[in-house]
This record gives structure tokens, C-alpha cells and sequence, in this order.
């Protein structure tokens, strides 16, 4: 699994790291998110699609 972030499409909304704060963050200064680990291990896999699903703005996209 690879996450790729497209950072234009971030609304901040926050949704990623309540669904995966492990693999999402955000920054300070605007709440756009930040990816934490790009290739996340399997055990985090699940996590990691419903932060996608979750995602208002669809800002994230998983590559398997």
C-alpha cells in the first residue's frame, strides 16, 4: 500500500487523523494534512481506507 496526497484538494478538515493518526497529521499553520508514513504496514491498512473514505475533499489516494 502507498498513500499519495494531493495537498491542493486538503480542505483541513481532519478527518485523516481521527481515522488514522498514525499515518495523517496536520499542520499547524493551516490544517492541511501531512503524511506521517507513506507506505503504512498492513496491520494499519484498514485504518488507512477509511481515512480515505472519510476524506471530504477525496484528497487521498491509495495505491495498492
Amino acid at each position: 500500500m502507498k498513500i499519495v496526497i494531493d495537498e491542493e484538494k486538503c480542505v483541513a478538515a481532519g478527518q485523516c487523523v481521527g481515522a488514522a493518526g498514525e499515518v495523517f497529521d496536520q499542520r499547524d499553520e493551516d490544517g492541511i494534512v501531512v503524511l506521517l508514513n507513506p507506505s503504512p504496514p498492513a496491520e494499519l491498512a484498514d485504518d488507512v481506507r477509511r481515512a480515505a473514505a472519510v476524506c471530504p475533499a477525496l484528497a487521498i489516494v491509495i495505491e495498492e
